[in-house]
């Protein structure tokens, strides 16, 4: 299993214990409490204040930091979707951080 297949899993089954912080302000107080395991940050984040400002309470906390292919992406992992019967996500949230804080 690579890390494409893993992280989508490892971020659901974080929801699902409710062990998951999306945005920024949840990921940056998550992270400085000392709760953070690994913390997701999307490739197409345009903001370079935005990628430090996660960067660097992460390397100070020894954080890993991968990187998802796109917002919509990460939100839809994240659950900030509508649900059809089919699985199909539709009305899909962006999200460019998401820290994982409970996975079991």
């Amino acid at each position: 299993m690579d890390i494409n297949t893993a992280l989508p899993l490892v971020i659901r089954k974080s929801k699902a214990h409710g062990g998951l912080a999306r945005g920024l302000h949840e990921a940056a107080k998550a992270i400085e409490q000392h709760n953070a395991h690994l913390c997701v940050l999307v490739d197409d984040c345009d903001q370079p204040d935005y990628v430090k400002l996660v960067k660097a309470p992460c390397a100070d906390q020894n954080v890993k930091v991968p990187r998802a292919p796109s917002a919509k992406t990460l939100g839809e992992w994240a659950g900030l979707c509508k649900d059809r019967f089919e699985g199909k996500a539709r009305k899909v949230v962006g999200c460019s951080c998401v820290v994982v804080k409970v996975w079991k």
